[in-house]
């Protein structure tokens, strides 16, 4: 019976490098996927997942007004091609429809669907997309990492110039140079401090 998986972590923690190797793994096995990734999310180029490793794979895209089962549908009947996994990069940018559509994917095509993205946002606040994923998922995985301070990783700091910041907007896409994954306990000192001294 086909399930919606949601796994989640930091940056930097290899979701992406997690969703090629599962792709290539039911591929090996002569199984159709179909990848998406938010069109956000341009780093590496359009259409592209892209691990921090250099690996990259063509993927469809999604925006907030596309709806993923039909165009998952869609490909079923233009290609007569049967699916066996639809892989989902950069999840918490869907919105909650969408997350329902992947579950329709699951329940009426009966199509696994994985979900890789970020819990929460470098100010702690949940993602839309993500909470819906932790709401209606039927596994939810962590994949970890480690802080560079010793702990494992839970939170997602925002870096300007090599420095904490903890205001803006709420997408802002980068890599290593804004983004530093970190545990909670040395997050909420460094917002102290920001705060302490601002």
């Amino acid at each position: 019976m086909a399930k919606l998986y949601f796994r989640y972590s930091t940056m930097g923690a290899g979701k992406s490098l997690d969703l090629l190797k599962t792709a290539h793994n039911y591929e090996e096995r002569k199984k159709k996927v179909f990848l998406f990734t938010s069109d956000l999310d341009n780093r590496y180029g359009k259409k592209k997942i892209t691990s921090r490793l250099g690996i990259s794979r063509d993927a469809n895209t999604f925006n907030e007004e596309n709806d993923l089962y039909k165009m998952v549908h869609e490909h079923i009947v233009v290609n007569n091609e049967e699916l066996t996994c639809v892989l989902v990069d950069e999840a918490q940018f869907l919105t909650k429809e969408q997350v329902w559509q992947l579950t329709d994917i699951v329940d009426q095509l009966n199509i696994v669907v994985i979900a890789y993205g970020l819990r929460s946002d470098y100010q702690g606040e949940p993602f839309e997309g993500s909470t819906y994923l932790m709401t209606l998922a039927d596994r939810i995985e962590e994949l970890k990492t480690i802080c560079e301070f010793g702990d494992k990783a839970s939170m997602n700091m925002r870096l300007l110039n090599g420095e904490p910041i903890f205001q803006g907007e709420q997408v802002q896409i980068g890599g290593n140079e804004s983004y530093l994954p970190v545990c909670r306990k040395y997050f909420k000192k460094q917002k102290q401090k920001q705060k302490t001294n601002g």
